[in-house]
C-alpha cells in the first residue's frame, strides 16, 4: 500500500489541490487515519465511481495535463510507461453504472405508468377499492333486503315451479341493479381518480 499526502496525490495525477479537497468531501478518496491518501485504493474507488459519458472529456483533459506538465519533464527509460495504468479493485462503495441503470429502470417505469394512465388503461387504486367497496356493500343490502320482501310473497304460494321462477326473477332484477350501480360507480372512480 502507498499512501501519499493530499498535495503529493494532486500533483501525481496531475490536479488542483482543490480538486483533491473536493473529492474528499465527496468521500471518493479511501483516506488513512492519518489523513493520508491510500494510493491503490483510491484509484480503485475513483475508477468505479466514475462517470463513464464524461470519458472523452477526462482523457482530453488527461492528454493535455500531460502534454503540459509532464512530457517536457519526462525522461522514460524502456521499461517505465509514461503513464500509469489504472488499478482496478474488485467492487467496494458505489458503482456508478449500476446507480445510474437502477435510476432510469426506475425512471421507465413511471413514465411508463404516466403513458397507461393517459390512455386509460390504469387508474389509481384507491378510488377504484371504494368504488367496489360501495357496490359488495349495495349488493349485500339490496339481498337482504329481499327476506322480508318475498316473505310474504311466497307465504302464499304453494306451487314449487312458481316459487322457483319468482325467486330467480327477483334474484335477476337485483342483480342487473347491482351491476349498473356498479358500473356507474366505478366510472366515477375512474373519472375522479
Amino acid at each position: 500500500m502507498t499512501y501519499l499526502t493530499k498535495s503529493e496525490f494532486a500533483a501525481r495525477r496531475g490536479w488542483s489541490k482543490s480538486y483533491v479537497s473536493k473529492l474528499a468531501s465527496q468521500d471518493r478518496l479511501v483516506l488513512s487515519e492519518d489523513g493520508k491518501v491510500d494510493l491503490e485504493a483510491t484509484e480503485a474507488l475513483l475508477a468505479e465511481s466514475a462517470d463513464p459519458s464524461k470519458a472523452a472529456v477526462a482523457a482530453r483533459h488527461s492528454e493535455n495535463r500531460v502534454e503540459r506538465d509532464v512530457r517536457s519533464q519526462l525522461q522514460p527509460t524502456g521499461d517505465t510507461p509514461a503513464v500509469l495504468p489504472a488499478v482496478h479493485a474488485p467492487a467496494k462503495g458505489r458503482d456508478f453504472q449500476a446507480a445510474r441503470a437502477h435510476r432510469e429502470y426506475y425512471l421507465a417505469q413511471l413514465a411508463e405508468a404516466e403513458f397507461n394512465k393517459v390512455q386509460g388503461t390504469l387508474v389509481e387504486r384507491k378510488p377504484v377499492e371504494d368504488a367496489a367497496f360501495a357496490a359488495g356493500r349495495g349488493l349485500r343490502d339490496q339481498m337482504f333486503g329481499l327476506a322480508p320482501q318475498l316473505a310474504a310473497e311466497l307465504a302464499g304460494m304453494t306451487d314449487p315451479w312458481d316459487i322457483e321462477k319468482h325467486l330467480t326473477d327477483t334474484f335477476r332484477r337485483v342483480f342487473t341493479d347491482a351491476a349498473k350501480m356498479n358500473h356507474a360507480d366505478l366510472e366515477r372512480a375512474m373519472t375522479l381518480s
